[in-house]
């Protein structure tokens, strides 16, 4: 699939009247066997791309949520290569676009040439590499690219003008928007200078915008919502998950949202 399957797939959600519904887990969780059952559950609940995160033993982006699943991740010995072997039996019968999001050191180790041609192998659509700096990602960009996988860019409300330019000069797939100064994880009300900057980022890009880091709840986007395409949700995903012991039923409030 090309870098545009991304796009196709929040576009294809705008069609229908919605927001492109975009839930993160940590690859194996809670248990490596019940990760992939969830990965079915959500994509039959209509998840238009899932992200998938890559535990890390030093996540500095992520809240106390995703990083206490994480680590229960890196206990069972999750690694990358589990994920990729694994998402390369199973990508077929998944419908959702399909996202890795992790740091820059599991990468690495892998080897970024391999990385792209076996995420390629896997139907892997982006990477979202949390501490991959602008400067730093043209070479990573372009081993991606040539296997059809989008590195996609996470910008936020200390992103200016120039460098919102910088970062849709080299972008593909959608843009993540980060909501909140800080880390991940649920947060009772959104900064009030949200949408301005949203409307920065958004007369910056021609790809679609998605809002990630803090949202639990459809009724935050007010004010937002004719501005952003897509919503990512991984903190209350993780939360909802351990108190229910399930997920589809998570993205019914969501994909009803306007």
């Amino acid at each position: 699939m090309s870098t545009s399957h991304l796009t196709d797939k929040i576009n294809q959600a705008m069609a229908q009247g919605r927001k492109a519904v975009m839930p993160y887990l940590p690859a194996g969780y809670p248990t490596k066997d019940a990760f992939w059952k969830h990965i079915e559950d959500l994509d039959a609940a209509g998840a238009d791309i899932i992200e998938v995160g890559v535990p890390f033993s030093d996540p500095v982006a992520d809240g106390p949520v995703v990083e206490q699943a994480a680590l229960c991740c890196l206990e069972q010995g999750v690694t990358l290569g589990w994920i990729l072997e694994e998402l390369t039996q199973r990508r077929s019968a998944i419908q959702a676009g399909i996202v890795l999001m992790g740091y820059m050191n599991p990468f690495l180790q892998y080897g970024i040439p391999k990385l792209a041609l076996d995420a390629a192998q896997a139907g892997v659509n982006g990477l979202i590499i949390a501490d991959l700096p602008l400067e730093e990602s043209d070479e990573i960009r372009n081993v991606l690219q040539e296997q059809g996988i989008a590195l996609i860019p996470l910008v936020g409300l200390n992103s200016s003008m120039e460098r919102l330019r910088m970062h849709a000069d080299k972008a593909a797939g959608f843009v993540y928007f980060v909501s909140v100064m800080g880390t991940t994880g649920v947060r009772d009300a959104l900064p009030e200078e949200l949408r301005n900057a949203l409307i920065q980022a958004r007369q910056s890009f021609s790809i679609p915008l998605a809002l990630g880091f803090g949202l639990h709840s459809p009724a935050q986007l007010q004010g937002v919502e004719t501005v952003v395409d897509g919503v990512v949700m991984g903190s209350a995903l993780i939360r909802h998950l351990d108190a229910t012991g399930k997920v589809g039923d998570f993205l019914v409030p969501w994909m009803i949202a306007r």
